[in-house]
């Protein structure tokens, strides 16, 4: 299987179980990577053979910005199944990046991490 790797796809969001985070929202980056067959794009030079990573881009970034949930293991599921409604696209990995998660001590960054395919 072929991948199609997005990285660092930024939205303003409002995800997240504390009224401030609901208030006032955060930054959250996501990374895919997006299994398919290129092979047929590839041979006809046919961007409609393959995933049009523009579009995956653009969706991934309404649902960031669409309705709030707890969990960004839900919005890691939503961006997870937008992906997956691409045809051809057979699996999706997809990290959430939380980096202004609500944590009293020093940290980097907080991810959560889904593989999720057709099968």
């Amino acid at each position: 299987m072929d991948r199609v790797e997005l990285r660092g796809l930024k939205a303003r969001g409002y995800h997240g179980v504390f009224p401030k985070e609901r208030e006032e929202g955060q930054t959250f980056i996501v990374d895919l990577v997006l299994g398919l067959d290129t092979r047929p794009a590839a041979a006809d030079d046919d961007l409609t053979k393959t995933v049009h990573y523009g579009v995956v881009a653009e969706e991934v970034v309404a649902v960031v910005e669409g309705e709030p949930v707890n969990l960004i293991e839900t919005l890691a599921e939503r961006i997870a199944r937008a992906c997956l409604a691409h045809d051809g696209v057979d699996e999706v990995e997809v990290r959430v990046h939380k980096p202004d998660a609500p944590i009293t001590v020093p940290f980097d960054d907080v991810t959560v991490t889904i593989i999720r395919s057709r099968a």
